[in-house]
C-alpha cells in the first residue's frame, strides 16, 4: 500500500493531529523523524501508524507515502523523511516520586521540550504540568525532546495537596528570603518549582515554597532562559 494523495482520508485524519484539540479527543500524538520514531519503539510504546517516505520498511505499523503527504502532516520547516501516529502514554502516581519537578504557565513548546530532555538527563522522578502550560503533545515540543518525552511521567495536576509533606522549592530571582543556589542542600523528598517564562513563579506557587533558591549570577545579567535555568538548578540538585 502507497499513499500518494494529500487528499486521502486517512492523511486528512492525521493531519487533524496538528492541533491539540484532536489530540486531546483521540489521546494521540505525532512523532516526527526517525530518531524519534525509533525511541519509541524501544520504549515500546503502541505504535499505531508510521508514515514514511524513506525507512522503517519491516516495521508492522508502516505505510509507504510520498514527501509531499509527509508535509501534509508535519508542520516542520523541513519536513522530515517519517512520521508516526502514536499513542499518549499512561502514568500512575508513584509514592516513590521523591524528586518532582514542577512547570506553571509554560507557554513555548520549545523550552517545555528543552525541559524535559533535561528531566530525562538529570534522572527527575516526576514532571507536574501547573495552571495554562502549553501541550505537552504540540509537535514542537516533542521534536524538541528528541525522544525523551516518555522517559520521565508527567502529569496534570490542580491540587497539590500530596506535595504538602514535601520541600517546596521556589525558584525566584535574588531577593529576601533566598538562598544561593550553591548553598541549598535538598532534602530526601522535594518538590522544585518553576514559573512562567514572561512572569515566573504565581503568588500562589511563592505561598506554598517553604525554600526560595535562585541562581548566582555574575555582571549585569538579571535571568537567563527557562530551560537554561530549569538545567542549571536539576543538575545541582539531582547531580551534584
Amino acid at each position: 500500500m502507497k499513499i500518494t494523495s494529500v487528499n486521502n482520508d486517512l492523511i486528512k485524519e492525521t493531519a487533524k493531529l496538528l492541533r491539540g484539540k484532536y489530540r486531546d479527543e483521540n489521546k494521540l500524538f505525532l512523532i516526527e523523524g526517525a530518531k524519534g520514531i525509533e525511541e519509541a519503539v524501544n520504549a515500546k510504546l503502541e505504535i499505531v501508524h508510521i508514515f514514511s517516505a524513506e525507512g522503517f520498511e519491516n516495521h508492522p505499523q508502516r505505510i509507504e507515502v510520498t514527501e509531499p503527504v509527509i508535509s501534509k502532516i508535519s508542520d516542520a520547516k523541513t519536513p522530515p523523511k517519517c512520521v508516526a501516529v502514536v499513542k499518549q502514554p499512561k502514568y500512575e502516581w508513584s509514592d516513590k516520586f521523591k524528586k518532582v519537578v514542577l512547570l506553571e504557565g509554560i507557554k513555548d513548546p520549545g523550552n517545555l521540550g528543552t525541559i524535559l530532555r533535561s528531566a530525562a538527563a538529570f534522572s527527575v522522578d516526576a514532571i507536574v504540568l501547573y495552571g495554562d502550560t502549553v501541550d505537552l503533545y504540540n509537535p514542537k515540543c516533542v521534536r524538541s525532546t528528541v525522544g525523551n518525552l516518555w522517559k520521565v511521567p508527567v502529569f496534570k495536576m490542580s491540587d497539590l495537596s500530596r506535595f504538602n509533606d514535601f520541600e517546596r522549592i521556589a525558584t525566584l530571582p535574588k531577593g529576601n528570603n533566598v538562598i544561593p543556589l550553591k548553598k541549598y542542600k535538598p532534602t530526601e523528598k522535594f518538590l522544585v518549582m518553576f514559573g512562567s517564562e514572561a512572569d515566573g513563579l504565581s503568588e500562589e506557587l511563592k505561598n506554598f515554597a517553604t525554600k526560595n533558591v535562585t541562581i548566582e549570577m555574575g555582571g549585569n545579567t538579571e535571568s537567563l532562559n527557562l530551560s537554561v535555568s530549569v538545567s542549571i538548578i536539576l543538575y545541582e540538585l539531582f547531580i551534584k
